[in-house]
């Protein structure tokens, strides 16, 4: 064998490696690119499902921010129904004629007045005559003075307490004990 021959015979060995090492590194490559590509792939996947999952959550909440808000709002709504009806409720007391009006008061001061109390009004009280005469006021020695400050009712005012009895204080007593009620027989 010749120097040429040996020389063609080490370049066609070289050669032939350099394609082997050629289509190895190609096969090498193709390999890592679809290593790659599946592994995008999975972290798309899971990327796609947290933001699913995000998303949900997210319209969750506000769907339960709205729902509260709304709950909110029928509440409010129902107290300003409730005072409305305690609003005209104190109205028709302030405007009861004088037969009703005794009888009322009548039975308040059976029920909380005791012997040598005082009796205040409101200065415009129309029916203080009448009520000077009723039988309990003479009974149980009730005096009977005025207070700008009252509006509708009477204070009692005894020897060791004193009893709110205006219409502002029966009425907030009222709807204390009854607005649950009051609220379930209107928004049934």
């Amino acid at each position: 064998m010749g120097r040429e021959e040996i020389v063609k015979t080490i370049l066609a060995d070289a050669e032939e490696d350099a394609r082997k090492i050629i289509a190895q590194a190609e096969e090498h490559a193709a390999a890592v690119r679809q290593a790659a590509s599946d592994e995008a792939d999975k972290l798309l996947g899971e990327t796609q499902a947290e933001t699913a999952q995000r998303a949900k959550a997210i319209a969750d909440g506000k769907e339960a921010t709205a729902r509260l808000d709304g709950a909110k709002i029928l509440l409010a709504e129902k107290r300003r129904v409730i005072a409305s009806v305690y609003a005209r409720a104190y109205e028709k007391l302030l405007a009861l004629g004088e037969k009703d009006c005794l009888a009322l008061y009548g039975r308040l001061l059976e029920e909380y007045a005791a012997e040598g109390d005082e009796i205040v009004l409101a200065p415009n009280f129309r029916y203080r005559v009448a009520l000077e005469k009723l039988s309990v006021v003479g009974k149980k020695k009730l005096k009977i003075t005025t207070d700008p400050k009252i509006e509708g009712g009477f204070l009692l005012r005894g020897k060791n307490a004193d009893v709110d009895l205006t219409y502002a204080a029966l009425l907030a007593q009222d709807r204390e004990e009854h607005q649950s009620e009051i609220a379930y027989a209107i928004f049934k």
